[in-house]
């Protein structure tokens, strides 16, 4: 169980109960090793951010991504930390700005596969608002840059993520394109 499962009932108090899928993606050795890393303190997490400003949202790029490739930022709350803490420091890190979480869009169980072992993950997508700040990754070591996109460039993003051939990229296209159909379809309030 995830550290950050006693804070779920209170997020979908706060911000809404979300939408549910679950994914499963192959992933290479070298994939596989590389989340088993990021899993410090029992992180089996990711809370994932659609920040709205004016008529888009703000994503980013990381060092490693081919040019032209954006996506939702993300990261983990830490052991301790208030889910809502995590969330807007993420923020901060990955996009410069500060926000206020609006709804809890959706939350995937995905399974990260490798022959015969596995990682079970999760993700917490959040709409939030844009409140103030420059668009300017502060974590400049995972961050490369960070811009504000409109709704009609996601479905480039996702294509460009499975053309990687990546695992973890793949599972991103089917993130971007979910929360996609839900946004596209005006499902949450106006923010």
């Amino acid at each position: 169980m995830s550290f950050l499962a006693p804070q779920i009932p209170r997020m979908e108090e706060l911000y809404g109960r979300p939408d549910e899928a679950a994914f499963v993606q192959p992933v290479t050795p070298d994939e596989y090793e590389r989340i088993s890393r990021s899993m410090k303190n029992g992180r089996a997490h990711d809370i994932t951010l659609y920040i709205k400003k004016e008529s888009g949202y703000i994503f980013i790029a990381k060092h490693f991504y081919p040019p032209g490739l954006y996506r939702a930022p993300s990261g983990a709350a830490k052991p301790g930390e208030d889910f809502q803490d995590g969330a807007r420091r993420e923020a901060r890190e990955e996009t410069g700005v500060d926000i206020e979480l609006v709804r809890y869009i959706m939350r995937i169980n995905v399974r990260f596969e490798n022959e015969a072992i596995h990682i079970d993950w999760t993700s917490h997508i959040f709409l939030a608002d844009y409140i103030k700040g420059d668009i300017e990754p502060r974590d400049k070591r995972e961050i490369k840059e960070a811009r504000l996109i409109y709704p009609g460039e996601m479905p480039g993003f996702a294509k460009k993520m499975r053309e990687t051939k990546v695992g973890g990229l793949n599972y991103r296209a089917f993130l971007t394109e979910e929360v996609g159909k839900r946004l596209k379809h005006d499902k949450f309030p106006k923010t």
